[in-house]
């Protein structure tokens, strides 16, 4: 199941990551995870919000270029050797994996990590078959 996720530059400036938090705070958007990633000029800023559109609208509104993407949530066992199980099962199915992120979410024994991989369609059909736990959108916002 993919999740929409947005992506927007921000640059390398005191106040430019505020700036996007309190326009999601004047629009009454909540954060589910994020990943900032940066270059010397800007940072990559990746959201996961319940309402992404909304939060699009009010981004691009202030000024952001916003793009938004689909992306994977799946659950990882938290062990030793967890993430490198699945990632031998994607490697068995050839997907490429552009970045991940991971974060925390109540899963008791479990991870939660991003995905994007470089064709989500195919990710999703490959992965149907598979014993991985894709994590809904309305399990990740609820």
């Amino acid at each position: 199941m993919q999740i929409k996720q947005l992506s927007l530059f921000v640059e390398n400036q005191p106040g430019s990551l505020s700036k996007v938090c309190r326009v999601l705070k004047e629009h009454s958007i909540s954060i589910r995870t994020l990943s900032l990633a940066d270059t010397q000029q800007f940072g990559i800023l990746r959201l996961l919000v319940k309402e992404h559109s909304a939060a699009k609208a009010a981004l691009e509104e202030a000024g952001f270029i916003v793009k938004v993407t689909d992306v994977f949530a799946l659950t990882v066992p938290d062990r030793p050797g967890g993430l490198a199980d699945i990632l031998a099962i994607l490697d068995r199915h050839n997907l490429s994996v552009e970045y991940m992120y991971a974060f925390t979410f109540g899963r008791h024994d479990r991870a939660v990590i991003v995905f994007r991989f470089d064709d989500p369609e195919h990710a999703q059909k490959e992965l149907a078959g598979e014993p991985i736990e894709l994590v809904k959108p309305e399990e990740l916002f609820d």
